[in-house]
């Protein structure tokens, strides 16, 4: 009975950190300098499919801290989910992937990076809510704009 069942299915198989890294090159001493550092934040989403109907989304976040012209840290963090997205019309697939499961890997995402700053000896840095529908509209638009748009889904 299952095989003939084709009602919808999203659900989360597991999150997880896929990649985590922490560099402090200068440290100690620019441990000691006094002034305020400048923080650079860059987000990425990858997907690919994993099997059938199962979708890995990672969520990527670097954060590049400098005092000056030298790094005071840099951590970059990768967080996935495993998804199983099952009987969803075509059109609706890529917005799931898109929007539907950074959302639910993003906040996870947050927790690891104040953390590992933190570790580090650090004040957290909070990275800051993201609304991952307009930047998935953004991308569709650029795409549009572009080369004529591509999934979001790649294959590795």
């Amino acid at each position: 009975m299952a095989d003939q069942d084709n009602n919808p299915v999203f659900q989360i198989q597991r999150v997880y950190v896929k990649d985590l890294s922490l560099e402090q090159p200068n440290s100690p001493q620019i441990l000691l300098e006094q002034e305020q550092p400048q923080v650079d934040i860059n987000l990425g989403l990858e997907a690919q499919p994993v099997a059938d109907g199962v979708f890995e989304v990672c969520v990527v976040a670097t954060v590049h801290t400098k005092v000056k012209d030298k790094t005071l840290f840099l951590v970059e963090a990768k967080q996935a989910g495993i998804f199983e997205i099952r009987n969803i019309p075509e059109d609706q697939m890529n917005p799931i992937i898109g929007i539907a499961c950074p959302q639910i890997v993003y906040p996870y995402l947050r927790a690891v990076v104040a953390d590992m700053v933190s570790r580090a000896g650090f004040p957290p840095v909070h990275l800051a809510e993201v609304n991952f529908q307009a930047m998935y509209e953004a991308q569709q638009q650029q795409q549009q704009g572009g080369n004529g748009g591509s999934p979001i889904i790649t294959n590795a």
